[in-house]
């Protein structure tokens, strides 16, 4: 290899990057935009969920029942409602995502020591927020029922109310959260999206590059060279690389700075790492560029490849353990899943490479790969 003529190609689409505004945006915008979108927009956390009571009792009980809804912070309080043909309304106009009816009687029922069923009607659109407001409710209606067990205990057996509780709770339950202590979807979702963006920024930005080559006829400027197909491969993937390398820094920063994600691991590992997932990517365009002729076909095909497996395979949203078998296989077959390992276990666990380095050598031979079908494919004999 000639390192003058490899320069030559390098500096060359250099120039073209910074030159063409739409490179250049997709160089170095688009990603800065994509996190910040999806940063925002991709939160999972279930929380001020609308709600309105109907108090038919109105006792000190039932007040009592309702103001635990008030005093957490996954519930909104939203207002007292009148009459049961109210609700239906506002779940139907989703000004409201459950209504909560206390029935008569309440009080004087768990009194006299009778059963009493308070009925909750959640808006079910969302199945997995459905089921996290079912958990809120139920959490609340337990911790309810077990103090109304404790008073009774207390009273009966004429105890201090803290002998009561461990005789209403013999069992008590202490749940501690690793990696993720306040539970935050944003710290789990974030380092993801690190990898999303560069799965899609590196493809399209590979892809577009050397398929504008084809367009604007410039490439029969290297069918004509002295170039060789490896130098100006390598070349060509180089500023690529080295953007996608800056995006990965600058992707890191906004992740630690601008949303608070904790950053527990090893910097250059996780540097290396995004090194190897880059040149994995960017393979994925270069496959790509070499299989079609304009830049429409590029962007399009880029954008299914690279984009939609990475939103159902990766990890991005689902664990890959919950999906199906058929699944798992595939997902096997992307980059994405391997460095969405890394960048959670490097961000939330603080894990290197002796854990993680199944990941990055599977990321490796998946790049070395791309390179050996790119070179093969690729040729400075114009095709008709």
């Amino acid at each position: 290899m000639n390192v003058r003529r490899i320069a030559a190609v390098a500096s060359k689409e250099w120039r073209e990057t910074v030159r063409d505004r739409m490179f250049f945006s997709l160089a170095f915008l688009l990603p800065v935009l994509w996190m910040l979108v999806f940063g925002y927009g991709l939160v999972l956390d279930v929380e001020n969920i609308p709600y309105a009571v109907l108090d038919r009792d109105q006792s000190e009980l039932s007040r009592d029942y309702l103001s635990r809804f008030r005093q957490s912070r996954y519930f909104d309080f939203k207002g007292v409602l009148t009459d049961e043909r109210e609700v239906e309304p506002l779940l139907a106009t989703s000004r409201i995502r459950a209504a909560i009816i206390v029935p008569e009687k309440f009080q004087e029922r768990l009194n006299a020591g009778q059963m009493v069923g308070v009925q909750t009607l959640i808006d079910g659109t969302f199945p997995l927020r459905t089921d996290i407001t079912k958990g809120y409710v139920v959490a609340i209606n337990s911790a309810f029922n077990e103090e109304r067990l404790t008073d009774y205990i207390s009273r009966r057996e004429g105890i201090a109310r803290s002998q009561a509780e461990h005789r209403a709770r013999p069992i008590k339950l202490e749940v501690r959260y690793l990696y993720n202590e306040e539970v935050r979807s944003t710290w789990s979702i974030v380092p993801a999206l690190v990898m999303f963006t560069l799965m899609v920024s590196c493809p399209l930005l590979t892809a577009l590059g050397i398929v504008r080559e084809k367009e604007t006829g410039s490439i029969y400027n290297i069918y004509s060279s002295t170039v060789t197909k490896i130098e100006f491969l390598f070349g060509k993937l180089l500023i690529p690389v080295l953007i996608s390398s800056m995006n990965a820094v600058v992707l890191w920063i906004m992740a630690t700075l601008w949303f608070g994600v904790p950053f527990k691991g090893n910097l250059l590992f996780f540097l290396v790492a995004s090194l190897v997932f880059v040149l994995s990517s960017t393979g994925v365009g270069l496959l790509v560029s070499l299989l079609v002729r304009t830049q429409i076909a590029a962007l399009l095909i880029t954008i299914i490849i690279a984009m939609v497996p990475t939103i159902l395979f990766s990890g991005l949203i689902v664990p890959v353990s919950s999906l199906s078998p058929g699944s798992q296989f595939q997902a096997h077959l992307f980059p994405g899943m391997y460095y969405t390992d890394i960048v959670r276990g490097t961000f939330l666990k603080g894990i290197g490479f002796e854990v993680l380095w199944a990941d990055v050598l599977a990321l490796a031979l998946y790049a070395l790969a791309l390179r050996f079908v790119g070179y093969g494919l690729f040729t400075k004999r114009p095709r008709s």
